[in-house]
């Protein structure tokens, strides 16, 4: 009989020619279990989605008592289900009022997808703007937003009509005009390394996008769901967007997305044509459930208040030679280095060695990734610290 690793390897397609090849058993908390057993300490959150923590017991009991009810029953918006339901008022009542319209898919980059297409379809545009160095997914018209050539030069052509601007630049806010059906921005760059918003730059982009009739959608599928240590980044920012992208950590470790919009934006998907947006098994019911309960878990847990003070007790253990810079937004950061050929070496040592689970950015691959599960304990960011020194004193022999 062949081995998880052996089956992966033969039958299961692949993203790189290099995968990481752990194999894990099972998780619990901010731990992964191999099957011999071996602990490993998850600082990436399977890339900011457990954020309460792998199989956090309020999101497994509301799977499971889901579970007993009913799966998938019909496409979405047909029928009313209490799971869908209950959530979308949910996540309306942890936003601006106008905010009160939730589409739900399958992931973030759908979520992406179906923002597009209600942005063209309200302004009656076709330009759409987004930042260098964005990363909003790998499907087409996702992938056509995205702010790196080199991830798109093999898949052209893609949407015409999208131009790329700097993040935290001001000068490059004219290029949005009246002919920009949206511009699409991270409120913290995610996959760039981890950029802030500088100088009240949103603030000047949402003035600009008032001043246009241009919609500004804000994707918070990673720095949402009190990644950066308030429910939504935007709010730390005193901007609104006209749509408003999550997934990864809404789930709790299920699949989910949503693009969230006021009602009288989202009603351009109801006609001409007809089922304007669809999809099978967006709004799934366990999913929604799971997502209910993490949004709960996050809420009545005071998960957010803990967030800055954890991302500090990181900033002030993390200080090597080695180590150039600790950028951040909560627990969202990135702990920069000369190069990737310093930087690989540590993440392979910290994972072989001293079992800690890091990354690096797309788009910035000499910055090490930290975005632990926001319940990570003092002793367990200690622990997490202490290793990685250990992996950057033996690298690079300090």
């Amino acid at each position: 009989m062949l081995t998880p690793r052996q089956l992966f390897l033969r039958h299961q397609a692949q993203t790189s020619d290099s995968p990481l090849l752990l194999e894990i058993e099972r998780a619990e908390g901010v731990y992964m279990y191999g099957p011999d057993g071996r602990r490993y300490l998850d600082l990436i959150s399977g890339i900011g989605v457990s954020n309460v923590g792998h199989r956090h017991p309020k999101v497994i009991q509301a799977i499971q008592h889901q579970l007993d009810k009913y799966l998938h029953l019909m496409v979405y918006g047909e029928l009313v289900q209490a799971p869908p339901a209950e959530l979308a008022h949910a996540l309306t009542q942890t936003l601006p009022a106008h905010l009160d319209a939730v589409y739900f898919t399958n992931s973030g980059t759908e979520a992406v997808e179906g923002a597009l297409k209600l942005a063209k379809r309200h302004t009656g545009r076709m330009e759409l703007i987004s930042c260098h160095r964005a990363y909003h997914g790998s499907t087409h018209g996702a992938l056509s937003v995205t702010g790196s050539e080199g991830f798109k030069r093999s898949y052209r052509p893609l949407l015409p009509d999208v131009r790329h601007i700097e993040f935290n630049d001001f000068s490059d806010l004219q290029h949005i005009t009246e002919r920009t059906a949206a511009v699409i921005i991270e409120t913290v760059q995610g996959e760039a390394g981890v950029r802030v918003p500088e100088n009240n730059y949103l603030q000047a982009l949402r003035k600009r996008c008032l001043y246009t009739g241009t919609l500004l959608i804000l994707d918070e599928i990673q720095c949402g769901f009190g990644r950066t240590g308030s429910f939504w980044a935007f709010e730390q920012f005193g901007i609104w967007p006209d749509i408003l992208l999550c997934a990864k950590g809404m789930g709790g470790g299920m699949p989910i997305g949503a693009f969230i919009a006021p009602q009288s934006i989202m009603a351009g998907l109801r006609s001409n044509p007809v089922l304007g947006h669809c999809t099978t098994f967006g709004g799934h019911p366990v999913s929604c459930a799971a997502s209910l309960a993490t949004l709960r878990v996050i809420l009545e847990e005071n998960l957010l208040a803990g967030v800055a003070e954890k991302a500090a007790r990181f900033r002030h253990q993390l200080v090597h030679p080695a180590i150039r810079d600790v950028r951040g937004q909560g627990l969202l950061m990135a702990v920069e280095f000369d190069s990737y050929d310093v930087l690989k070496p540590i993440i392979d040592r910290a994972l072989e060695h001293e079992g800690i689970l890091t990354d690096w950015f797309l788009f910035c691959d000499n910055s090490l990734r930290l975005a632990p599960p926001l319940t990570i304990t003092d002793g367990e960011i200690d622990e997490a610290c202490a290793a990685l020194l250990r992996a950057i004193n033996y690298v690079t022999g300090h």
